[in-house]
């Protein structure tokens, strides 16, 4: 009888549809090992051009394997990225995109669930945080601190799926408040006077200094990766093991991570196969231009497993059996928040030309996210800007309103400085990175656009579908907003009555920016009503639109005076907005007592709180200098941190 079953369960084991033949026997499958790290960009590596940097492991495993020069994070920041790491989908399509919130969503969407039940042994150390109520550690064989392709747990000879992801290059090693105590960076080689800086940043001290530290955990990233190829060589495991070595988004110097610039989303991709299975590698070796993002990196390590592909999957497997037989043509990315800021923005780029569209452009892409301004280098480069003492423009995009379509040539404007999309000899790949970009938020059925509060006690991927919501006209209203022209007043004073809050805040959307290009001047009625709708984020953009249809005092006291505290940060999202609006400073003026009250009352200690916020409101004000915006006390602990160091850490052992 024992004998029975256990035939029956090898029968069952190789029986796996999924399971491609030549990977019958165990010895024959390889292992899959990722090297992750966090918020560094490609140009930050020798072996991408930079000169400036020390890498020899990573530009030696790039020589030896398949680098690619033109990766994408779907997302500039960590949970959203990782979001569509895991699922092998673009995260707005489970509405899994705003950072760093998790929500419903449906089950059994992890791909490591598919490689434990094709005979994989899974692991994580430890780094989850993917935007979903789901347990994260629900796909892995171990998923903590001591996670390790090395465990015991594993059977002799059973292939791997193991993930590593240091912090040691996290923003918060340079988010230090102030430069005072820093290390003495040419120790490690790295000259903050001699470094190349990006062209979109200004040449301040701070930018240098926080940029040389940063180098310096690139080049301790380096020392980390080395640890594993000596761990694997001194294991047996080396001639065995794929590796897989990215960042999560792109970098920490300003207008890097959070943003939809090449800085944001352009990542290190190297990949190393070893001998025995360069086979997989379909033919691919050096530098590689082709497209991929993160949506491809499950589908291609299922690939290289012998697994097929989920059908729901979105990427495209790169390597392996399964790999795709066409080249990708387009590269898509979302953004949906900066913290408290619902401002969503969509990319996509063939490689040379990059489309930016922003669907609410009145909302400048400086609007703090208040971890970030904790960086000298932003401090530094917002109190130049909005000091009054910048004096090139390039460094101040950011914080003005822009135009709801960008496009940019990366080939000859790698710093994306200089938008094309009002040229007339750009109109036709405008029209034609438009028309893709609308076309895929189409179909992948983007949930990225309802509201954060839309998406609370249920399912919304589910909700969408089972009540047959209609996608396609908020996708138009969406569309029509954001490029508002005073003919669509008609169909934004519709939508404001729309059953579906979603449609009615778009249609505030769509006001507000009418009346920020002065192509209205009345004030609708329905407008005034909606600032006392139950739904803070409707309440915030009326309030923001009603403050340039003549009624600024009004829809000002309405950002001030929110309906339940905890919207408070809501309606000061719009404030900020309206703060750096030179024009409408002066109906701010007059209530700054009260934001004078909130910012040293409400709390601060988070990167997010409401007494934050109304800091920033006195920054923008120029009642408050920007190196006190986290307040006295955070000196000492900027002190603390510039002395120390963040550790190469986990270990594989």
């Amino acid at each position: 009888m024992k004998n029975q079953s256990v035939l029956l369960c090898s029968a069952m084991i190789y029986s796996i549809p999924f399971v491609n033949q030549i990977y019958a026997k165990e010895d024959l499958r390889p292992n899959i090992l990722w090297l992750t790290f966090e918020d560094t960009s490609a140009f930050e590596f020798g072996c991408y051009g930079n000169k400036d940097v020390n890498t020899p492991n990573v530009d030696s495993l790039a020589q030896k394997g398949v680098q690619f020069m033109n990766a994408w994070s779907v997302g500039p920041q960590s949970s959203p990225a990782r979001s569509s790491l895991i699922t092998g989908c673009y995260a707005p399509t489970y509405g899994m995109d705003v950072h760093p919130v998790p929500y419903d969503t449906p089950e059994d969407i992890f791909f490591p669930q598919r490689l434990r039940e094709a005979g994989y042994y899974c692991t994580n150390n430890n780094k989850t945080h993917y935007n979903t109520t789901l347990n994260n550690k629900s796909c892995w064989d171990e998923c903590d601190k001591k996670a390790s392709y090395n465990s015991p747990k594993r059977k002799e000879g059973q292939p791997f799926f193991a993930v590593f992801n240091t912090v040691t290059s996290h923003m918060g090693r340079i988010r230090t408040f102030h430069t005072d105590g820093r290390r003495d960076y040419t120790q490690e080689g790295i000259y903050p006077q001699l470094l190349k800086l990006p062209s979109y940043v200004p040449d301040l001290p701070e930018v240098r200094s926080d940029y040389a530290g940063h180098l310096e955990a690139v080049q301790d990233v380096d020392k980390w990766v080395k640890i594993y190829l000596d761990d694997l060589k001194a294991k047996g495991l080396d001639e065995n093991t794929i590796i897989f070595f990215f960042s999560d988004h792109g970098g920490c110097i300003p207008r890097g991570k959070g943003y939809l610039y090449e800085s944001g989303l352009r990542v290190p991709l190297v990949v190393y196969f070893p001998e025995k299975f360069k086979h997989l590698a379909n033919g691919m070796s050096g530098k590689v231009d082709r497209l991929v993002n993160f949506t491809d990196l499950g589908p291609t390590v299922l690939s290289l497993a012998g697994v097929k592909p989920e059908k729901r999957m979105q990427g495209e497997a790169v390597f392996g059996k399964y790999a795709a037989k066409e080249e990708r043509k387009l590269n898509f990315a979302f953004a949906s928040n900066q913290l408290h800021h619902f401002m969503p923005v969509r990319a996509v780029s063939d490689g040379r030309y990059k489309y930016i569209r922003s669907y609410m452009p009145y909302r400048q892409f400086a609007l703090r996210n208040y971890y970030q301004w904790g960086m000298p280098s932003n401090k530094a480069w917002d109190k130049l800007v909005l000091g009054g003492h910048n004096t090139n423009d390039k460094w101040a995009l950011t914080f003005d309103a822009h135009p709801a379509e960008m496009l940019f040539d990366l080939e000859n404007d790698p710093g994306e400085i200089h938008d094309l999309s009002s040229l007339p000899q750009y109109q036709d790949i405008l029209n034609n990175m438009r028309n893709a970009l609308s076309e895929h938020i189409r179909s992948t059925k983007d949930l990225g656009f309802f509201l954060p509060t839309s998406r609370e006690g249920h399912i919304l991927y589910n909700t969408v579908r089972n009540e047959k919501y209609p996608l396609e006209e908020l996708y138009d209203l969406v569309e029509l907003a954001s490029c508002a022209k005073a003919e669509n007043e008609s169909s934004f004073r519709k939508a404001l009555s729309s059953q579906y809050p979603e449609m009615k805040f778009w249609a505030c959307v769509g006001y507000a920016q009418l009346a920020r290009q002065e192509l209205i001047s009345e004030c609708p009625e329905k407008l005034i009503v909606l600032m006392d709708d139950k739904d803070p984020y409707i309440v915030s953009e009326a309030a923001y639109a009603v403050s340039y249809l003549g009624h600024p005092e009004r829809g000002i006291k309405k950002l001030l005076n929110p309906a339940k505290e905890e919207y408070r940060k809501i309606g000061y999202s719009s404030l900020e907005c309206l703060s750096l609006d030179e024009a409408m400073r002066k109906y701010i003026m007059p209530y700054l007592d009260e934001i004078r009250d909130a910012a040293e009352n409400l709390p601060r200690k988070q990167n997010e709180d409401a007494g934050l916020m109304a800091r920033g409101i006195l920054v923008n004000l120029g009642e408050l200098d920007i190196n006190l915006l986290h307040g006295k006390e955070a000196y000492k602990a900027g002190l603390k941190l510039n002395y120390g160091r963040r550790p190469m850490l986990p270990l594989p052992y």
